[in-house]
């Protein structure tokens, strides 16, 4: 099989990409092992917000890590194993953790999630599936009164861009979320954001349309990329698709398909974990995170999602059992009142970069080679802008943001 682009991975950042491509008349292969959007894309909070744009490493945030790694909610957690790799990582990590850096990173992320809402429910309403995003706040909800402050840092960049936030306590929590048990002191209501009820059914709807826009998606566990003949040959399974044009977008899987082509790239796989509680009797008006377990809540067409954890370990290394339990408590907590007998759980990988920001561009543009992937916790909110810009980049056209933040060398 032979194309313009050939596009590896179907997350939501893939599927946008490819979407991109074909309307501005590309013949477009995408390939994944699995069903379009039903990997990370699929089990995430649902949370569409132009305002997600803390990076993960804040001024200060050091001294935060032995309580995130020992306190009783364990928000960040490091299998034994990958501790070797772990280091110098984490390291990197750190070095990003200035004033300067952090807003410096924060304005990059603003310009992929600004637009986040808006390209959403455009795409859904062309599909025919609006229903699937609606209008929502993001609450941070605190434990105690004097850590929910307007003027820290993050918040403080967010008020600079633009965002209506408000800080309520307890009696107003609890007239905008009434299912919330009464552990929560304060919370910073964030405005003018928006919640897919169902991320794997959008991955769906959006495939479905990539294919009458004449975009071939194939199922194959590629296990090779190659340069020949001035094509780029991807085999897997025994089957060999062609294209003049390689865009890699295979999520924590990228830097193993990279590493073959001479590219070594600082990306890890840092698991997520949800809970999914069947459509009952308790539900939520917003999406809610609990700031201290680092655990969001959102109601969805599945029923209640409770998503989150930041777990390092290798990328075939199996679930941490213990997470469930943990999650399965965080639950009973924050939402006293629900039934988790049936409750379902869920393990998946984000891929994620030391400076907190994806790489986006061209990783051999004399030779056709692109990638998008390490968007971390913003691949769903950042995925419609990452596949518009990065077609764009890929079709010899100026983006409409600066890109050099996202420059795949940048680690060189």
């Amino acid at each position: 099989m032979s194309a313009d682009v050939m596009v590896l991975g179907a997350g939501l950042v893939g599927i946008f990409t490819a979407l991109n491509l074909a309307q501005q008349g590309q013949k477009v292969v995408l390939i994944d092992r699995g069903e379009p959007g039903q990997e990370a894309s699929s089990g995430n909070a649902g949370v569409i917000s132009p305002w997600s744009i803390a990076p993960g490493c804040a001024p200060g945030v050091w001294r935060k890590l032995p309580g995130m790694l020992l306190g009783a909610d364990k928000p960040l957690n490091v299998q034994a194993g990958f501790w070797p790799k772990m280091v110098p990582w984490g390291t990197r990590f750190l070095l990003n953790g200035t004033e300067k850096k952090y807003r410096k990173t924060a304005n990059a992320m603003y310009d992929l999630c600004r637009p986040s809402v808006t390209l959403y429910k455009d795409w859904l309403a062309l599909v025919g599936h609006a229903k699937l995003i609606t209008d929502s706040y993001y609450i941070h909800a605190f434990r105690h009164q004097n850590n929910a402050n307007l003027d820290a840092l993050d918040y403080a960049i967010r008020a600079e861009k633009g965002a209506e936030m408000q800080l309520v306590g307890r009696i107003g929590l609890a007239e905008v979320e009434p299912a919330l048990a009464p552990i929560y002191d304060a919370a910073i209501l964030i405005k003018g954001q928006a919640r897919l009820l169902s991320p794997g059914r959008v991955g769906t709807v959006l495939a479905e349309y990539a294919c009458r826009l004449g975009v071939e998606i194939q199922c194959a566990d590629i296990g090779q990329v190659s340069r020949e003949g001035g094509d780029w040959q991807a085999i897997g399974q025994g089957r060999v698709f062609r294209a003049s044009k390689l865009v890699v977008c295979a999520g924590v899987w990228s830097e193993k398909l990279l590493r073959k082509t001479g590219l070594h790239i600082p990306l890890v796989a840092e698991r997520g974990y949800h809970l999914e509680i069947p459509s009952g009797h308790i539900s939520l008006n917003h999406s809610v995170m609990d700031m201290a377990g680092k655990i969001v809540a959102s109601s969805m067409r599945g029923g209640l999602r409770l998503a989150g954890a930041a777990e390092f370990a290798a990328i075939d290394a199996p679930p941490s059992e213990w997470r469930e339990s943990l999650l399965r408590r965080q639950a009973a907590r924050m939402l006293p009142d629900l039934d988790l007998f049936h409750a379902r759980f869920w393990m998946g990988s984000r891929p994620s970069l030391p400076d907190s920001l994806p790489i986006i561009g061209a990783l051999s543009p004399s030779e056709g080679l692109f990638g998008a992937f390490g968007h971390a916790h913003q691949g769903v909110m950042m995925a419609p802008m990452t596949g518009k810009v990065l077609t764009d980049v890929i079709l010899g056209k100026k983006p409409s943001i600066d890109m050099s933040p996202y420059h795949p060398m940048r680690f060189s």
